[in-house]
């Protein structure tokens, strides 16, 4: 699974990196947020996904490219494609 943050939507909030620290790091410049890897830490995909959800600009997707059906994109407004 792969995490990516549209640096130009993220305003800071910060929610993302308290529901998922392994998966999301602040910067100290400006507290706006950017994934710690490429991919989601093993066994941190639930965590990532309530990010997704809990961030209020949107700024957050999730590739899956472990399916069966080939990659599949979750966004923060839930959008799946």
């Amino acid at each position: 699974m792969k995490v990516s943050v549209d640096e130009d939507r993220c305003q800071g909030h910060t929610l993302c990196a308290m529901i998922a620290p392994k998966v999301f790091r602040l910067s100290e410049i400006d507290g706006h947020s950017s994934p710690v890897g490429e991919d989601v830490p093993a066994g941190e995909e639930a965590a990532a996904a309530e990010a997704v959800r809990s961030c209020p600009e949107r700024a957050i997707s999730l590739t899956d490219t472990n399916t069966a059906d080939g990659p599949t994109r979750t966004g923060s407004n839930g959008a799946t494609s």
